[in-house]
């Protein structure tokens, strides 16, 4: 980290062990600082006291779910400036679609490559815009 440059905060937002280590690991390697919560109860809350730049923020936890909290945080103006990266395992055009018209920055498929994930959490960051769905993932008919 550069020197007099702040630390970027995310906030961990998983149910999950396994791939709660795995973002623990990239998110330290990468310089950030990080805290995790394993539900969606209180993530709320725990975003507006944090303010983190970033929330990694799964879609399906006990609780309340990541689109509620999603939209939770794109209501509140204080919070204009927190990036959401959505992760799930149902990884459809149709949910990508969803987390991004609730107002998250990125989506991406659960299992991931660490890089994938690092190029995202890089891009939303940098405030770069997301890349366009369809070029990324065309309807194909049934």
């Amino acid at each position: 980290m550069p020197e007099g440059r702040e630390a970027k905060r995310v906030l961990i937002v998983e149910d999950e062990d396994n791939i709660a280590i795995a973002l623990d690991y990239l998110i330290s390697r990468e310089g950030y600082e990080h805290t995790r919560t394993a539900t969606g109860e209180g993530a709320v809350e725990l975003i507006r006291e944090m303010r983190p730049d970033l929330v990694l923020l799964d879609v399906m936890l006990p609780e309340v779910s990541g689109y509620e909290i999603c939209q939770a945080v794109r209501m509140d103006p204080e919070l204009k400036d927190v990036r959401i990266l959505m992760m799930t395992a149902r990884g459809s055009a149709m949910e990508r679609r969803k987390g991004l018209a609730m107002g998250a920055d990125g989506f991406i498929s659960k299992p991931f490559e660490l890089k994938e994930l690092r190029a995202e959490v890089r891009r939303i960051l940098a405030g770069e815009p997301a890349p366009d769905l369809e070029a990324i993932t065309p309807e194909r008919p049934e």
